[in-house]
């Protein structure tokens, strides 16, 4: 598979649960985070995870990212960005690789597994957008300029408590870019998610 790029969300953050309409009902819900803890479980066993025939509706390509915490603190997150696989597919494969492939972190440890949790942030596509179109809590941003693109998603400037141009000047940051690429050329997108995890 190709590797689902990094988030790379401050290591302090939680999972805002954004107020957002919900296109997947609690058990859909529930079925994707199962999904996601026996796809991490397995594979730290060594085996192939257990997949349970899915819905037409979770079998959707679905851009998604998997975040993992271990007492509040994050522990890995990967995802994809674009719909290049079925959404339970999607599901497992990043929280297999946000355990595993996460640069910023060591691979999660079998004694750690049982005290993750799992947060999925399922996203829309991306649609351009002027930097006074960008919505705090509604929008995830996506910065692209000159091969370098960066991504943070939405509730990231919720837990951080950003204004809009904090949010341009990080996801720059993310890219790679200087911190005003947003007001010079760089190539702006959007996009919702709906976010949903284990409990805290």
């Amino acid at each position: 598979m190709p590797s689902p790029p990094h988030n790379t969300a401050p290591s302090e953050a939680v999972p805002a649960q954004l107020d957002q309409g919900a296109e997947f009902s609690p058990d859909e819900q529930a079925l994707l985070l199962e999904l996601a803890h026996e796809s991490i479980v397995s594979a730290a066993d060594g085996r192939d995870p257990e997949i349970l025939a899915p819905s037409p509706h979770l079998s959707e390509p679905r851009g998604v990212f998997t975040t993992l915490y271990l007492e509040n603190e994050l522990r890995g997150c990967v995802g994809y960005v674009f719909p290049v696989q079925p959404l339970y597919r999607a599901v497992i494969e990043t929280a297999r690789a946000a355990a595993s492939q996460d640069a910023r972190f060591r691979p999660v440890s079998r004694e750690e597994v049982p005290r993750l949790r799992v947060s999925l942030s399922v996203l829309s596509s991306l649609r351009p957008a002027t930097p006074d179109q960008i919505e705090i809590g509604k929008h995830g941003l996506v910065v692209s300029f000159a091969g370098h693109r960066g991504l943070l998603l939405p509730q990231v400037p919720v837990e951080h408590n950003w204004d809009r141009v904090t949010f341009l000047e990080q996801t720059c940051r993310k890219a790679g870019l200087p911190v005003d690429a947003w007001r010079s050329g760089a190539k702006l997108e959007v996009f919702s998610a709906e976010v949903f995890g284990d409990p805290r």
